[in-house]
């Protein structure tokens, strides 16, 4: 009686799915929206941007996993209030790991922007020299 059920549920599920499949619109379907123009190209950022962003990426990371181990650190706090050690480690731990986790995302995201920078920055300088060189 239960694998009959299962599979009357399974199929109704199935059913439901196909018919909300064939409300939705086309992709050839254009809107008011998608008519407009767009712009030729997306402005880059300038090379001392970049490294800003990149610095700010930086800080959200380590704003974050602050922000995580205080939250480990006061539920474990708590858990040890109410005599739970297994758990208070497992709380402490688990913020010790959002820490390390968005310190390292952001600053890999950060360093990367900074990297691209200052990859700019020589770049233009590049150009420069070579513009004196054409120049004299």
């Amino acid at each position: 009686m239960k694998l009959g059920w299962r599979v009357m549920c399974l199929i109704a599920f199935s059913f439901a799915l196909a018919v909300s499949g064939w409300g939705q619109t086309g992709s050839n379907h254009q809107t008011a929206d998608s008519q407009k123009t767009e712009k030729p190209g997306k402005k880059t950022r300038g090379p001392g941007k970049e490294m800003g962003k990149g610095g700010e990426d930086i800080g959200k990371g380590v704003a974050k996993g602050t922000g995580d181990l205080g939250k480990g650190t006061a539920g474990g706090i708590g858990n040890l209030a109410h005599g739970n050690i297994g758990g208070a480690g497992a709380s402490v731990g688990k913020g010790v790991g959002g820490l390390g986790k968005n310190v390292t995302v952001g600053t890999g995201k950060g360093l990367g922007k900074v990297g691209k920078g200052i990859g700019g920055e020589f770049k233009k300088l590049g150009r420069k020299s070579n513009a004196k060189k054409q120049a004299g």
